[in-house]
């Protein structure tokens, strides 16, 4: 499970390139799989564009609430302490020793990628990609209602629709994809072929680390919400089901199975976005410390997890009021005390839990959340409740997410007629048939453009189309907030008069 083998050594693909030039001898290797894995995250382009990507609170000015970065940041530094705990006492005691080095680095690798796939304005990108699609599937996938194609669609989209409508036949995953897309699977396709790589392997990660990373194990077919937790979500796209599947069978993962520190990952997760989306909201001053603190009181009466936390909260909180701080000063620095409480008492039931269903992990029958089946269930349900409705139901950050999913799809229409506006179907890089639609390809990545042109060409496996709505998808997702509403105005100051046309 803890596999050291790469993509490059599991799957066929272009040669190795040998040196010709003989290395000095004091040249050596001190990094273990796992902590190069760290590594090539750490210094790759998506995890920087986190820092301008939505946590919870859009567009955000105040620089102490978190982004996608920040969020990683603490979820990696989270999931490595627990490695740390793991490696060095947990499974030395149960005979497993010699993964000290590996474990921690994995998760922590894990960890800062997790979230390398989220569109931006967080999950309302991932819903206006969604409903992008779902609207236009006549012109995406062929789905004409009364056997007719719309008003309209003509040559390379008319063409395309078909295509795909014929593909889907024997692959209704492939259409899946697009419906149901999400940020998870989006991770994955990035870490392993979007990245600009000599290979063609992406950032080239191990297995382990691969399989780690994955919190939902199903393709886009398969999930179900009431299902294990593990097939909750969509885990990964067609387009990598082959080389997942080969992954999973490298690190010994039976169908279905999560790799154990998968489990742990998505702890470490739920607790930084509970603990921490509660401390930005008293930050923001959407709601007081002693409204958290009532709040919890009411939400889990009687817990043994709450009362500790809000205890020793309410003590800490009466020690600096004799400092005479402002109203928003006590309640910042009472909220930093009562994170480190919460974060405490999380982590340690975590791990309690982990050795309680240590047998369950290991075979894959732990179908829950490893918090929901520990001591501190109630105070993990209670801080996410307490998010949802102070954080994420506050009426600026509605309005901030209504504004953006409208500019995402207004935006993806205008790309999309870069994508498809050309004159060769068969040719994807062939030249643009209106001055806009060469514009607009134009400013998709040039990674993305040059791995779109290759697949459609040398890969006939799937349709086009289904090449043209990945790329619409890979360009959308890989965008920052800010960068996505400066793509919108730009391209809309040209997509006027002559060039208007109804997508």
């Amino acid at each position: 499970m803890l596999s050291g083998k790469r993509l490059d050594d599991i799957v066929d693909g272009p040669p190795a390139q040998s040196a010709d030039v003989a290395a000095p001898p004091w040249l050596a290797n001190t990094r273990t799989p796992a902590e190069r894995d760290y590594d090539r995250v750490r210094f790759a382009a998506p995890v920087r564009r986190l820092a301008d990507k939505t946590q919870v609170f859009p567009l955000e000015r105040n620089d102490s609430v978190r982004n996608r970065l920040t969020h990683s940041d603490e979820v990696s530094a989270l999931a490595r302490s627990v490695g740390t705990h793991l490696a060095y006492s947990f499974l030395p005691d149960r005979g497993i020793d010699g993964h000290q080095r590996t474990i921690p680095a994995l998760l922590a690798a894990a960890g800062l990628a997790h979230d390398l796939g989220n569109p931006p304005f967080g999950h309302r990108g991932e819903e206006a990609m969604r409903h992008w699609f779902e609207a236009r599937a006549a012109i995406c996938f062929g789905k004409f209602d009364d056997g007719q194609p719309p008003e309209g669609a003509r040559g390379v989209e008319l063409r395309g629709a078909r295509d795909m409508r014929d593909a889907a036949h024997r692959r209704p995953d492939l259409i899946q994809d697009f419906l149901r897309f999400e940020g998870n699977a989006q991770t994955m396709r990035l870490v392993m072929r979007l990245q600009a790589s000599t290979n063609g392997f992406g950032l080239n990660l191990t297995c382990g680390t691969l399989t780690a990373l994955m919190k939902y194990v199903v393709p886009s077919g398969s999930a179900v919400k009431s299902g294990p937790v593990g097939a909750r979500k969509v885990g990964f796209f067609a387009s990598e089901a082959a080389w997942i599947e080969k992954a999973r069978q490298e690190a010994g993962l039976a169908e279905g199975m999560r790799h154990p520190l998968a489990h742990v990952l998505e702890a470490c997760d739920d607790i930084a976005y509970s603990v921490i989306d509660t401390e930005d909201t008293v930050k923001k001053g959407l709601v007081s410390f002693s409204d958290l603190m009532a709040y919890l009181e009411a939400a889990a009466e009687g817990d043994e997890g709450v009362k500790f936390v809000v205890a020793r909260s309410r003590m800490d909180h009466a020690a600096v009021r004799s400092a005479r701080l402002a109203p928003s000063e006590l309640n910042d620095v009472s909220m930093q005390k009562f994170r480190v409480h919460a974060i405490g008492t999380l982590v340690s039931a975590l791990v309690y839990a982990w050795g309680e269903r240590y047998e369950d992990i290991m075979v894959g029958r732990l179908d829950q959340p490893l918090l929901e089946v520990g001591p501190a269930a109630s105070l993990v349900a209670a801080l996410k409740k307490f998010d949802v409705e102070h954080a994420f139901r506050d009426k600026d950050v509605l309005g901030i997410e209504v504004d953006g999913f409208n500019k995402l799809q207004e935006l993806m229409s205008m790309l999309w007629r870069g994508i498809v506006e050309r004159e060769s179907y068969a040719d994807p890089g062939s030249k643009r048939s209106s001055p806009f639609a060469d514009l607009a390809y134009r400013h998709i990545s040039e990674n993305y453009r040059t791995a779109f042109e290759q697949a459609a060409r040398e890969d006939r496996s799937v349709p086009i189309r289904y090449r043209e709505l990945q790329l619409l998808a890979d360009m959308v997702s890989g965008m920052t907030d800010s960068y996505a509403v400066f793509l919108h105005r730009k391209l809309g100051e040209y997509h006027v008069g002559a060039s208007l046309r109804k997508v």
